[in-house]
């Protein structure tokens, strides 16, 4: 890397129950891309009681959430305004409103969106795919994606 050279951040937002987040650092390091990447708390249980845990109990389950929506907006609100790119995941197990709000947030934002699916959300996510500038399936396709963008250079030929 030359000392003049774009450092792209990418924000990667979703699911938190696989390494996919991992495969994508692991393949930019490998493609030594200029890359740096932020994302959203993945403990969970650090995300739901983060507010009651810094402000103070709550006996209502909705303040109890509440506060920590609240703390953890400030991250994710600040990440994605800074991002260049903001990948969004959507795994199988569940069903992820914050990836959904995340990638809408983006796309108010006007960041180029990366989505990544399997073809059982096809239509479910048809709305945010069509915000997207790419739909994906896996890890692979998005450090492909980003070498390209980045160095303009397509794998295998």
């Amino acid at each position: 890397m030359s000392e003049n050279q774009k450092i792209w951040n990418i924000y990667l937002s979703g699911e938190i129950h696989s390494n996919w987040r991992e495969e994508i650092e692991t393949g930019c390091k490998g493609a030594r891309l200029p890359v740096s990447f932020s994302a959203p708390v993945t403990n969970h249980e650090a995300s739901d009681d983060c507010g009651v845990a810094i402000l103070g109990a709550e006996d209502n389950k909705f303040w109890h959430d509440n506060k920590g929506a609240n703390l953890n907006a400030i991250r994710t609100r600040t990440l994605i305004s800074e991002a260049d790119i903001v990948v969004v995941r959507f795994g199988e197990k569940y069903k992820q409103w914050n990836a959904a709000f995340d990638a809408g947030y983006a796309s108010a934002l006007n960041k180029p969106l990366i989505i990544m699916h399997g073809p059982e959300h096809q239509h479910p996510l048809k709305e945010v795919d069509s915000a997207a500038l790419a739909v994906t399936e896996n890890p692979t396709q998005i450090v492909d994606i980003l070498s390209y963008v980045i160095r303009g250079e397509l794998k295998n030929y």
